[in-house]
């Protein structure tokens, strides 16, 4: 799962494409990471993945930490940090055992609706107003994650349930990344968001910690590098294009999982998951889409306000 990105301007054509490169590559990026935690789930219990990911991934992150002379740990909403540390891991664990025992591309595609539900939080945290439009979209979102699901039709398993679990509690962090963003930078973000999933999850692993193998400890790494990097890739893009040109690239992670799954786990997704994914995944865009736009208007508006006085 990836992060939902504030709004920021386009620039030119180099570097719109450039934006794009690294959207796609954030998402091959988080696709792989999933892949692999998938894989090393099989041996290894999925939170002490977990664990590990947080782990490693913080190691990727420490040269930048460094680099900024240690400013990454500047903060004023520790707090806040802290909150979105006990969101998130419950979250990734959920998450990470889920991919364990569900189809790659059939997770991906229920994890589109965490804009879904980070839309509906807003409304109760952030004071945000709900209109026909947005209402429309959300309802059409839920549709499309029956359509994944078919309950009644087919059983629910256990981790379709975990995706949607954890969907929700990942929408909580977000929301708390949006308050977070108004006066944190992303690599405090990053930094906070390992420092507070590594202890957290290690104490969940300790109840059913295996020593990995080297090999083990090696797609381990592979995976921390993964995460880190797309989440890297994911938030500078937005530093330099538009949400609304941004965000349709973000449905190439179905197509990573799609490809992966079948060449990795043999896995074939069935027209249902391309179906609910597709309209999950145009609604999450046009709720993204109706931010952007209404950001872009309350910024225009405070513009013309402080001119004119």
């Amino acid at each position: 799962m990836s992060e939902i990105p504030l709004p920021a301007a386009t620039s030119g054509s180099t570097t719109l494409l450039k934006a794009m490169a690294m959207m796609v590559g954030s998402t091959l990026c988080f696709v792989i990471m999933h892949a692999l935690v998938a894989k090393v789930s099989q041996e290894l219990p999925p939170v002490e993945v977990a664990f590990f990911r947080n782990l490693f991934g913080f190691l990727v992150l420490f040269p930048a930490i460094v680099r900024s002379r240690f400013t990454a740990f500047r903060t004023t909403k520790l707090h806040l940090h802290a909150v979105r540390g006990a969101l998130n891991s419950t979250s990734m664990m959920m998450f990470f055992t889920a991919l364990a025992i569900t189809p790659l591309a059939e997770a991906t595609a229920l994890s589109y609706t965490a804009p879904l539900f980070m839309t509906i939080g807003a409304v109760f945290v952030l004071g945000e107003t709900l209109h026909a439009r947005r209402i429309a979209a959300l309802v059409i979102g839920f549709v499309g994650a029956l359509i994944v699901l078919r309950p009644g039709i087919v059983p629910i398993g256990l981790g379709p349930m975990l995706v949607i679990a954890s969907t929700v509690l990942w929408a909580g962090s977000m929301i708390d990344i949006k308050i977070l963003a108004r006066t944190d930078s992303s690599l405090t973000i990053a930094t906070y968001m390992t420092v507070f999933l590594m202890p957290i999850t290690l104490v969940a692993a300790l109840f059913v910690w295996q020593w990995p193998t080297w090999e083990q400890l090696g797609w381990l790494l592979l995976l921390g590098t993964c995460g880190s990097a797309g989440h890297l890739l994911f938030t500078e893009s937005f530093r330099h294009a538009d949400t609304t040109v941004l965000m349709p690239l973000d449905f190439t992670k179905l197509l990573w999982a799609s490809a992966i799954g079948f060449l990795i786990f043999g896995q074939v997704p069935d027209m249902w998951t391309w179906l609910g994914g597709t309209v999950i995944f145009a609604s999450a865009t046009y709720i993204s889409y109706r931010e952007h736009q209404l950001a872009r208007r309350r910024a225009r508006e405070a513009a013309d306000s402080g001119s004119a006085g």
